[in-house]
């Protein structure tokens, strides 16, 4: 299993996007820069790539709408050259919130959109003119649109790598299907292991059986909140991540279309999902939290004595997951990824 982290900030990124230099020499592999509506992802990216020399450098995620297909390939050649090879392209619809209330574009067709982008980028990667006519993306403008004037133009620049891997974001049955038959690699959230194959197999299996022979194997990133130690104490530790659960759960979106409380539900967790969404609707945000089922949280997370958080690390290997996403509630957080990093190699 490769390690992972997310790049968590509060206020000023770049202080801790310094971190990262002491978390590649302990061993990380990849981090991940999220992208919702705060700081963009590839600034901090660039910024990443100038400071480390092997970690990987991974949007997670830039969504598909608010840049156009061209400006999603520019980025990701950028990053991808200014990192010597090591950046990731992330992408994801996002949510109606962010892309509506935020950028001021329709919700339109995600998972169509999601799949062009990909198409797009990669033969933008390939170094192919962009040439493309699809249900939500037509590059050149055709006939009737614009002036009339575009016509097919491929990057000026070489990429550094035709195959630079995309990985997307996804939950719903479908979009976890078109990701396993067109993605590199696949960012489930609130990943329940031992639930994974009930909730995901058929899905991952449809899509797997479409899968290009020229793809490696999908990748599974997923992971959660790491503390290593006996005790209540360390245990107690697993209540901070209340708080994000029941936002999920209980805020985003609308009451009829949230993918969280949805996924929380297949889960099991119906009676939950449904008591968390109304007490944190009404502004009632403590009494949701207090409503997060204990046993999501310990399967969700590695947070215990060395041996439990050794038997989450195989849980989460033994229902597919290939890069291990962790973050560290410690006081040293680059002892936390060595001693991660011993374990899953």
């Amino acid at each position: 299993m490769k390690l992972s982290m997310p790049l968590v900030y509060a206020g000023n990124p770049r202080e801790s996007a310094d971190q990262v230099v002491a978390l590649e020499q302990a061993g990380l592999d990849m981090i991940w820069v999220a992208e919702p509506y705060g700081f963009d992802a590839p600034t901090l990216m660039g910024y990443l790539a100038a400071k480390t020399e092997r970690v990987q450098i991974a949007a997670g995620i830039l969504n598909v709408y608010s840049r156009t297909p061209g400006a999603l390939l520019q980025t990701a050649a950028g990053l991808d050259n200014v990192s010597g090879g090591r950046a990731v392209l992330g992408l994801g619809a996002s949510g109606p919130q962010v892309i509506e209330g935020f950028h001021g574009m329709p919700y339109d067709r995600p998972l169509t959109r999601t799949r062009e982008v990909i198409e797009v980028v990669r033969a933008g990667l390939r170094g192919e003119r962009l040439d493309f006519q699809g249900k939500t993306i037509q590059v050149p403008l055709p006939e009737g649109q614009g002036l009339g004037l575009g016509k097919p133009l491929k990057l000026l620049n070489k990429p550094e790598r035709a195959d630079l891997p995309i990985w997307v974001a996804a939950l719903g049955e479908k979009n976890v299907a078109m990701t396993a038959e067109v993605a590199d690699g696949w960012l489930p959230f609130l990943y329940y292991p031992e639930k994974a194959q009930e909730v995901w197999g058929s899905a991952l299996a449809r899509g797997a059986a479409k899968r290009s022979g020229d793809l490696a194997p999908l990748e599974i990133c997923a992971g959660g909140l790491v503390a290593i130690g006996e005790g209540p104490e360390t245990k107690a530790l697993l209540d901070f991540m209340r708080p994000m659960y029941a936002l999920y759960v209980g805020g985003m979106g609308a009451r009829d279309k949230n993918f969280y409380n949805q996924l929380a539900c297949e889960y099991g967790f119906e009676k939950e999902a449904r008591e968390i969404q109304d007490l944190y609707l009404s502004g009632k945000k403590k009494e949701a939290e207090a409503l997060v089922p204990l046993e999501w949280l310990e399967a969700g997370n590695l947070v215990g004595p060395a041996s439990y958080v050794q038997e989450r690390i195989a849980a989460f290997k033994e229902s597919g997951v290939t890069n291990l996403s962790v973050s560290p509630a410690s006081d040293n957080p680059a002892a936390t990824i060595a001693q991660i990093k011993e374990w899953v190699s």
